[in-house]
């Protein structure tokens, strides 16, 4: 059974990931601001800690707990994101900043803590969008966000390249419409044709095997626009 890390677990797709992982008896380090959700559920084999990506602190309380309960790390799913609709004018440079604190500055800084706990059969995924994909469409209020999922695949290849003789692997799934909270936001009163619970059964296999056959990748796991 694997140690699993994720982020963003209080809803969506990240919820959904822990309980699955869980129910296959993977342990599960579930990330969230907000654990309740989570904690409500009682499962044995997953541990929540509250934790902020933006925080160096919660940082270093992760890594406190690597440290003294698991000797390897087996995958790191980045899922938190921030999401910001609003006109590029309208953006307010603190509000700019703040989704690249989460979307790009945190994955990295958690990623950079966690590696050099994995194995060279490790395997890092990071959840990205269609939006962040060079020559795919694109849509008005999305700057900050689209483009901070953009610069995590530019990451993601490039981490790859850097751990390519030492392992872990490294891609990353730029997700097309599913029916979450942040689509939502997005996009109001659009409805997706892929649940969470879905994707979520998508990424959980994905981040299991899929280093077997990919690195390095950008893999866009779409049938919509958005």
């Amino acid at each position: 059974m694997a140690n699993i890390i994720i982020t963003g677990t209080s809803r969506g797709i990240g919820f959904e990931l822990a309980k699955l992982f869980a129910k296959e008896g993977h342990k599960v380090l579930a990330l969230s601001r907000n654990t309740e959700t989570l904690d409500s559920l009682k499962i044995v084999n997953i541990k929540t800690i509250p934790f902020d990506i933006t925080k160096k602190d919660d940082l270093e309380k992760v890594g406190a707990y690597l440290d003294e309960h698991w000797e390897t790390v087996d995958v790191l799913i980045n899922n938190a994101g921030r999401l910001l609709n609003k006109p590029f004018l309208e953006i307010e440079p603190q509000e700019f900043e703040a989704v690249y604190k989460v979307n790009v500055f945190g994955v990295a800084n958690l990623t950079k803590l966690v590696v050099p706990k994995m194995s060279e059969k490790g395997h890092v995924v990071t959840i990205s969008s269609m939006g962040g994909v060079q020559g795919s469409m694109k849509f008005p209020g999305l700057s900050a966000y689209s483009s901070s999922k953009g610069a995590v695949i530019t990451l993601t290849e490039l981490w790859a390249e850097e751990f390519k003789e030492t392992g872990p692997s490294f891609n990353v799934l730029a997700l097309g419409a599913v029916q979450t909270e942040m689509l939502e936001e997005a996009f109001p009163g659009y409805q997706a044709p892929i649940t969470a619970f879905e994707m979520a059964n998508y990424i959980k296999d994905f981040a299991l095997k899929g280093h077997q056959m990919f690195n390095g990748k950008l893999l866009q796991v779409s049938n919509s626009t958005p």
